[in-house]
């Protein structure tokens, strides 16, 4: 009994995963999200020199080693959350901060209400976006929908990153949720 506690605490890491709500969307919404999350580009970094990459990717790196251990997989990770989140103009360390609130940096996470992955993406995305075959357990899926998501409620909202983020977390309006990501962002 004290063994199933134990392991049951070990998993119990609390998530704030996605309760991102279903909007219709224009067509031509629609398809500028499917051109973003079609573009199957390879990450390339762009950084002004080698020693800024390497100093961004050693830093960050180091924090994650806990949550992410394997080195490999790690800067894989951090290369490709750079570059979705440049891509789609985010600062990637907020996308960072996102992830640690919204998964606790878990690649298998999936809430209560069916988000899944890194960034709590809702399978409802990839019928409304038109790439029904999208495994939102794949890094780069999980992470360039995440960032086009995030993006998209970044320009509904005129740039006002409370309410984007309470509107991907589906609690728009409540200032939990915002006050976590920002944290996360600035504070690690």
């Amino acid at each position: 009994m004290l063994l199933l506690l134990a392991v049951g605490l070990l998993f119990a890491h609390a998530t704030y995963g996605g309760a991102q709500t279903y909007q219709p969307l224009s067509a031509s919404v629609q398809i500028s999200l499917n051109h973003s999350v079609s573009d199957q580009a390879p990450p390339k970094l762009t950084f002004a020199s080698q020693q800024e990459f390497d100093t961004w990717l050693n830093d960050t790196s180091r924090r994650l080693e806990r949550r992410i251990p394997d080195a490999g997989y790690r800067a894989d990770f951090l290369k490709t959350v750079y570059y979705e989140a440049t891509r789609a103009g985010l600062d990637p360390q907020l996308v960072l901060g996102l992830i640690q609130v919204e998964s606790g940096f878990k690649k298998y996470a999936v809430s209560s209400v069916g988000a899944r992955g890194y960034m709590q993406v809702m399978p409802f995305w990839l019928n409304l976006i038109g790439q029904r075959e999208g495994n939102l357990f794949h890094l780069r899926t999980n992470l360039r929908y995440g960032c086009i998501i995030l993006r998209h409620y970044l320009d509904m909202e005129k740039g006002d990153l409370y309410r984007a983020l309470g509107r991907y977390n589906g609690s728009l309006g409540k200032p939990e949720y915002p006050n976590l990501v920002n944290a996360a962002w600035h504070k690690r």
